[in-house]
């Protein structure tokens, strides 16, 4: 699992937080209150609206950081993050 505080960040992630404007505050919620999935050998976490419905539960907003993915190789490394709504690539092949 990647670890949320410090973020490990590769430069390519950190390249792509800064052009998407993606906080690293956004980066830790997705990885403490998103979905986990692997895909290809990397952790893929993503919060969707599922996910910010059961944090708001819980009296935690997280609407602004729906659909955000953090990649994560499997030494713990945030390789890239990006915002996509569409989770049908995290399902599992059946």
């Amino acid at each position: 699992m990647c670890p949320a505080s410090p973020l490990p960040l590769t430069q390519h992630a950190r390249v792509r937080m800064d052009g998407r404007r993606i906080s690293a505050a956004a980066v830790d919620a997705v990885i403490a209150h998103g979905r986990t999935a692997w895909i290809r050998g990397a952790q893929i976490f993503a919060l969707g609206h599922r996910e910010v419905e059961r944090a708001a539960r819980r009296g935690l907003d997280l609407r602004s950081f729906a659909g955000l993915q953090v990649v994560c190789a499997p030494d713990g490394d945030v390789l890239t993050v990006y915002r996509n709504h569409d989770f049908r690539g995290l399902r599992r092949a059946a």
